[in-house]
């Protein structure tokens, strides 16, 4: 079975956390600009939003990186 290098490995981690750092933003400022609720709902809302917003970007960035070889000894 294949096996990731190190540098694949951080380059993936790398990758998810500016993916995931850049959902956390987009949902933030889009719930904050047209938030009427306390602070309490409104953070309840982005988490509620980000449990789906980030198991759908994890899928598809695992799906891509599964797709390229770079970075895999046999």
């Amino acid at each position: 079975m294949p096996k990731s290098t190190k540098k694949r490995s951080l380059v993936k981690a790398l990758t998810w956390r500016v993916t995931a750092t850049a959902d956390t933003f987009l949902i933030s400022y889009l719930v904050i600009l047209k938030s009427d609720f306390s602070v309490l709902e409104t953070a309840g809302l982005i988490a509620a939003l980000e449990v789906i917003t980030k198991v759908t970007i994890y899928y598809f960035h695992e799906r891509i990186w599964n797709s390229l070889s770079w970075g895999m000894e046999s």
